[in-house]
């Protein structure tokens, strides 16, 4: 497990492109057969990604970040898979997730593990997790139990569809909010106008972009942006004080999760668009 430190809003101005990279960008991600997490200070925060092929995957604990005797011994997690059918043992039932499924384990599931159903066809688990000081059943959410919501408009090409996983009115959870944004054909920007939202982090997982397209992800306080060029299937950090928005050269999908004081979708500060320099 790699551990992420972040800087502070006045450090962040400062930083070059390599080193913003360095903080807020997850690249190690999906790598077939390995299970990749990066454990992120802010909120306590653990991002990360499981490829099983022929040999399932085991998720445990990590000592050094976590002190426990297992994964979800005082953490939550949310799994979504965006490859093929695969299966997630926890504590000896079997989830079936079928591409864009998710599941909610609850803290107190002692073991966990993930599977391809094929490996010529391997799942893709996306994982994000914070600790829960309640512990809540694991839940297998369909794709189409999410619930939709449609934002945006073509005329500012941001027409985009937003399901809702782990939320408070849906699957419940101490306090991870998780779920996918899927852009329409045609648009590109997402999340604009920008917000933020002071009372907890978010990270962005970014995902269905053609290998030979480029996504430009926006950051850090209204006067002072700065942004990170991403590409398929990799993730951003946006502390509570950054914007975080998007525009790509084609459609895409992003996976966004939430940690911190509260779960309200809305509690969302906007950001006047007079105040960016």
């Amino acid at each position: 497990m790699k551990i992420r430190y972040l800087p502070d809003p006045e450090s962040a101005k400062m930083l070059s492109s390599e080193e913003l990279r360095d903080y807020f960008l997850v690249e190690e991600l999906f790598d077939a057969g390995l299970l990749q997490l990066t454990y992120v200070e802010l909120d306590r925060a653990i991002v990360g990604s499981a490829a099983p092929l022929k040999q399932p995957i085991a998720l445990t604990a990590n000592r050094q970040t976590m002190a426990a005797d297992y994964f979800c011994e005082r953490r939550e997690l949310g799994v979504i898979n965006i490859g093929a059918k695969g299966q997630v043992i926890v504590d000896g039932q079997t989830y079936e997730l079928e591409s864009l499924d998710g599941l909610y384990i609850g803290r107190g599931a002692k073991e966990i593990q993930m599977s391809s159903q094929k490996a010529e066809e391997p799942a893709e688990f996306y994982l994000l997790s914070y600790p829960a000081h309640a512990a809540y059943p694991t839940t297998l959410i369909k794709k189409s139990q999410a619930a939709k919501t449609e934002l945006g408009d073509q005329e500012h090409a941001n027409t985009r569809v937003i399901e809702k996983y782990i939320h408070a009115e849906g699957v419940k959870s101490a306090q991870l909010v998780m779920g996918i944004t899927h852009l329409k054909e045609g648009n590109v920007w997402n999340t604009f106008p920008p917000h933020i939202h002071m009372r907890r982090t978010e990270i962005y997982f970014y995902f269905n972009l053609a290998e030979d397209q480029l996504l430009f992800h926006f950051m850090g306080e209204p006067s002072e942006t700065r942004h990170l060029v991403m590409r398929n299937k990799q993730a951003v950090i946006s502390p509570s004080w950054s914007i975080h928005s998007g525009v790509a050269t084609e459609a895409y999908s992003f996976i966004w999760g939430m940690g911190g004081e509260n779960q309200a979708f809305d509690d969302m500060d906007a950001v006047n668009l007079n105040l960016f320099a």
